[in-house]
């Protein structure tokens, strides 16, 4: 596979959509963990942040979890060759009590970098292992390899967190989109100027809808939201709407998978589109492809999403 730099970022690297699931592996040879991530760009290098989760599959609050590990990054100039950055956020296995327990659940972590304080920040879903907790936890770090310092969980304007990521506009402003009401709908909440707490300015969307893996981006000054359905970890069909402010009102499109197999997302679950050119046609859908009996060996689909007028598409032309 050949690859593209940074320079040309409307071309999306070769190779990308040619990965099968399980190919993905670390400039060491190792298989990258780096489940339900997100993608930051920063100084010329693209940062993957993503659950580490190799160890042992056991019973859990929605059939399979588990322990806490932390937060792998992986760091990369092409986004097919990465290097291993190692754990940037670590459990805490000596305070049964802390967010970061082995025992709890961490999961879908999203970086932003905050141009006026200098600081890279991390959201992520922190819960209990029966997912009664239902919160958003925060960390900061002055390195985008970290370590990150954890400051600690919040139901965010005092509702509850599941599923979440995050989304940073032009203009800095950046925004927590987070499933609550046990994911029946769907909560889109200012952070302050500093990213590390809600401002109490929030709008409850696509209420009703029980929703998961969100994931928010922008094209041509249109929003475009994206996710799945509320299945565990099974697949379904994803769901994605469009609206001319982040605020809505959103107008919900037809699945955005298309082909065989769109009925249930070629067998994935989505975790993060990745704009590779502002304007164009370059934008990447982030999935994964989760192994309910080894949840560590869960493999991951990107392919190349694409725009039909308003209405993303996104193609499986391998059928991986």
């Amino acid at each position: 596979m050949t690859s593209t730099s940074l320079l040309s970022p409307a071309i999306l690297p070769d190779g990308i959509s040619d990965l099968r699931p399980t190919d993905w592996k670390d400039t060491e040879g190792k298989f990258i963990q780096a489940h339900g991530a997100g993608v930051m760009v920063h100084d010329g290098l693209y940062y993957l942040y993503g659950e580490h989760k190799d160890g042992p599959t056991k019973p859990g609050g929605c059939g399979a979890r588990v322990d806490v590990i932390g937060i792998g990054c992986y760091s990369s100039p092409d986004l097919i060759h990465w290097t291993n950055c190692g754990l940037v956020l670590k459990a805490v296995p000596d305070d049964e009590e802390h967010d970061l327990h082995p025992g709890r659940v961490v999961e879908r972590p999203k970086v932003i970098f905050n141009r006026k304080t200098g600081k890279f920040v991390m959201w992520m879903h922190v819960d209990s292992w029966d997912y009664t907790a239902a919160r958003a936890g925060v960390a900061v770090s002055d390195f985008s390899t970290g370590p990150f310092e954890y400051l600690g969980s919040v139901r965010p304007n005092g509702l509850e967190s599941r599923d979440m990521t995050l989304f940073q506009d032009e203009d800095g402003k950046a925004y927590l989109i987070h499933s609550s009401d046990g994911n029946k709908t769907t909560v889109i909440a200012e952070l302050s100027d500093d990213y590390l707490r809600p401002t109490g300015l929030m709008e409850n969307v696509f209420v009703d809808r029980s929703m998961e893996a969100p994931a928010v981006f922008k094209r041509c000054g249109k929003f475009y939201f994206l996710a799945s359905g509320c299945t565990g970890w099974h697949p379904n069909a994803a769901r994605c709407a469009v609206a001319d402010s982040i605020w809505g009102p959103w107008q919900e499109l037809e699945n955005p998978a298309d082909g065989p197999g769109s009925e249930k997302t070629f067998s994935s679950q989505g975790t993060f589109v990745l704009p590779v050119a502002g304007c164009g046609e370059g934008y990447l859908f982030m999935a994964d492809r989760w192994n309910v009996q080894d949840l560590g060996a869960s493999g991951y689909l990107w392919l190349p999403l694409r725009f039909d007028g308003d209405r993303p598409v996104i193609r499986n032309p391998q059928n991986l």
